[in-house]
């Protein structure tokens, strides 16, 4: 059975290249009837955030990416990771080491000096220096001398790392407290990982786990390294760039499965094809065919995704959103239908949506200098004219099409002053689907009140 996992530290709002991460691993269990575990990596005692770890199962509660059985806490194991390094160090595969920071310190400046790569000499390896009195020792794991490191990725292809990229290096700090490398690779066998998915910072953190696998003669996991989101000029992704709080993008009215499908669409592929649903990318994905390379994000086409998806939403389930997230509610609203149709067709957001849906809604609240200067009473006498013309027909269309040939008059005569008694906006949404949404009567209510305003 494939087993994934997602394992976020605690110590920021997730942010989307942790959450691409999480969906390549729950697409992958997904497709393969597999299980995907989450386990919050909470050992850093200083610097976890209640917070963070709220936000984080706030984001997988708003993307419905559910992971199975029991959320797994790092912090809780403590008890078990002692116990491990206590079998290490009875196997003679780890070992107490009394060197003092500034005694490290001091060795790596030497070494740096000679040229040669900071490392640990491995001094009290062999037990030939005794325990030192007022020293808390901290534990190291025995590395190869000799020979290397490799294995298969399933992105990278054949990765090796030779042994003297290695020291020996510590498994547990002098308070008794494991290190990340440590507690990473007992989890990941205790919950039975077969596929670790992870960004590939974690490439150089691979072989140490390696080492700590072979110690305990486990077999490793599979692993996929995903290269990096970068920004549109090939650097880190920043704040401004969209490295943000994942639940920003529901504040700014992405929804989660469009938020999904441009993540997944981030390094990975299928044919030309851009849009997908859920099922269809649980059924689709495969992790051997990510790209090798870094993604660029690109604001626009996420914006373009969010649209496609906006568009195939039934009208009930926008109603329901922009309740819920936006405060506008349509549910009393009579031509709710035909509103949502004319909306979505430019709206790119669920905020632009609510904003253009809420311009039907309520009545404007005021009018610009700029627009009552385009308001004429000769203008303001057309347009009621018009809604006199209008009354009873139901072909909005044909009846400004009629009229204006009737007055011999040019669309924008009738359309500017008509659009801002409507919506305060001199330009905007058609004018015969307005009308046909708000009706004749609104349409004079709303004239009334900009012909008070012009007197």
């Amino acid at each position: 059975m494939i087993v994934t996992r997602f394992a976020p530290s605690p110590t920021g709002f997730l942010h989307i290249g942790g959450l691409r991460t999480a969906l390549f691993s729950y697409l992958w269990a997904r497709k393969n009837n597999g299980r995907f575990l989450l386990r919050i990596e909470d050992t850093d005692l200083a610097r976890n955030s209640e917070e963070a770890t709220k936000a984080i199962l706030e984001a997988f509660e708003w993307v419905q990416m559910e992971h199975d059985g029991t959320i797994e806490y790092q912090s809780k194991r403590f008890g078990i990771y002692e116990e491990y390094i206590q079998k290490l160090l009875d196997s003679g595969a780890a070992y107490y080491c009394y060197m003092t920071k500034e005694e490290l310190d001091a060795l790596r400046e030497e070494q740096q000096k000679r040229g040669e790569r900071p490392r640990y000499d491995g001094r009290y390896r062999d037990g030939a220096l005794p325990p030192r009195e007022g020293v808390s020792p901290v534990v190291r794991i025995k590395a190869p001398l000799s020979g290397s490191i490799a294995f298969e990725d399933g992105i990278k292809g054949a990765v090796e790392f030779g042994a003297d990229q290695l020291d020996d290096f510590i498994i547990a700090r002098s308070d008794k407290t494991p290190t990340y490398n440590f507690v990473v690779a007992i989890d990941d066998h205790l919950m039975g990982v077969t596929d670790a998915i992870r960004g590939d910072d974690h490439l150089s953190n691979t072989p140490k786990q390696i080492v700590i696998y072979r110690s305990f003669g486990w077999e490793a996991p599979k692993f996929y390294h995903v290269p990096m989101i970068l920004n549109g000029e090939g650097k880190k992704l920043s704040k401004r760039d969209g490295a943000t709080n994942v639940m920003e993008y529901k504040a700014l009215g992405y929804l989660p499965e469009a938020l999904l499908n441009f993540l997944a669409r981030l390094g990975w592929s299928y044919g030309d094809r851009e849009i997908f649903s859920r099922e269809e990318l649980i059924e689709l994905f495969d992790p051997k065919d990510i790209n090798k390379s870094a993604s660029a994000y690109n604001a626009s086409k996420l914006a373009w995704i969010n649209h496609e998806h906006i568009k195939a939403q039934t009208d009930e389930r926008l109603i329901a959103l922009l309740k819920q997230d936006f405060d506008l509610d349509l549910g009393g609203f009579g031509a709710s239908s035909k509103l949502l149709a004319l909306c979505k067709e430019k709206a790119q957001t669920l905020e632009a949506l609510a904003r253009e849906a809420r311009k039907f809604v309520s009545r404007p609240t005021g009018y610009g200098e700029k627009e009552l200067a385009l308001v004429t009473q000769e203008a303001a006498a057309i347009a009621a004219k018009f809604l006199e013309f209008a009354e009873g027909k139901t072909d909005m269309r044909g009846a400004i099409e009629a009229f204006l040939k009737a007055e011999n008059i040019k669309m924008p005569q009738l359309a500017k002053p008509l659009r801002i008694a409507l919506f305060g906006e001199a330009a905007g949404a058609s004018l015969d689907a307005s009308l046909d949404i708000l009706g004749v009567f609104e349409a004079k209510i709303r004239l009334e009140a900009l012909e008070k305003r012009l007197k």
